[in-house]
């Protein structure tokens, strides 16, 4: 047995014993063993992507919350999903790097979804930090930031071990470098780099769409110790999700999936 295949016998035996002790309290799971994941906030009815629907996913029992993380103009941490503000707001177009805080706080992202969430602003990666700190895990997209910066503020309060990182190879191969407690989670879409993927990150957790998915993925990533969190692709996907044992699930219908979790508990 070569060398380089022991070394990956030991990563995974490791992982397998260690993969349900990774996350702090603070990330669940809550029901049934499955988490769930606020796809930018549980935000039926409310403004994705702020405080306000963060604030409901933490209400409601979600595991985890998805942001999107951009930078300003002026080098700020803010979570909006698109690239530019122009479907937010009546009040500006254009990128959200090329505003400064102050200008993104000007913009009513809320009224386009009721008149009740006209003061509802763009968060801060502080200001959500401050949400979730102790009550909730954060699912960490990375967009368009600064990995020193992210880690700077995930540092100061001492979240390491509440967030997972989503992000592109050489993002991730930054966070790996200058934080080695923080939880890598690589995309393995269908599977055919899992075996690269090991070898670069050894991850305790990786990501996947039900677009993607196969029962023999799922059995792939935990033959290696991996626990997989899934973007759904609906309500009408959860009963295959679920039999192929899927880890967590990433929804924007989290009262519905909570709801659905509690059958499936129920004697």
């Amino acid at each position: 047995m070569n060398t380089l295949l022991i070394s990956l016998l030991l990563i995974l035996q490791f992982q397998s014993h260690e993969a349900g002790t990774f996350l702090s309290p603070a990330c669940g799971p809550r029901h049934g063993g499955v988490y769930v994941v606020a796809h930018r906030g549980a935000h039926e009815g409310i403004p994705e992507n702020t405080l306000a629907a963060y604030r409901h996913a933490i209400e409601l029992g979600a595991d985890f919350v998805e942001i999107d993380l951009r930078e300003t103009k002026d080098g700020h941490l803010v979570s909006m999903h698109n690239t530019t503000v122009d479907t937010y707001t009546k009040d500006a177009t254009g990128n959200v790097e090329e505003f400064t805080l102050e200008e993104l706080k000007a913009l009513d992202i809320g009224s386009r979804v009721g008149p009740e969430w006209a003061e509802e602003r763009i968060p801060t990666f502080e200001e959500i930090m401050e949400v979730c700190k102790g009550k909730i895990g954060i699912y960490l997209d990375l967009k368009h930031a600064d990995v020193e910066k992210v880690l700077a503020v995930i540092h100061k309060y001492e979240m390491e071990k509440d967030i997972v990182w989503y992000a592109g190879t050489p993002q991730l191969r930054q966070v790996q470098e200058q934080c080695p407690e923080c939880l890598l989670m690589p995309e393995v879409g269908s599977g055919e780099n899992l075996s690269r993927t090991i070898k670069f990150f050894a991850p305790k957790v990786a990501a996947s769409t039900w677009d993607n998915l196969s029962e023999a993925v799922v059995k792939s990533c935990h033959e290696a110790g991996i626990k997989l969190i899934v973007d759904d692709g609906g309500p009408d996907t959860w009963n295959d999700l679920l039999s192929w044992g899927v880890d967590g699930i990433q929804t924007d219908d989290v009262d519905g999936l909570i709801e659905r979790l509690k059958e499936t508990k129920a004697p």
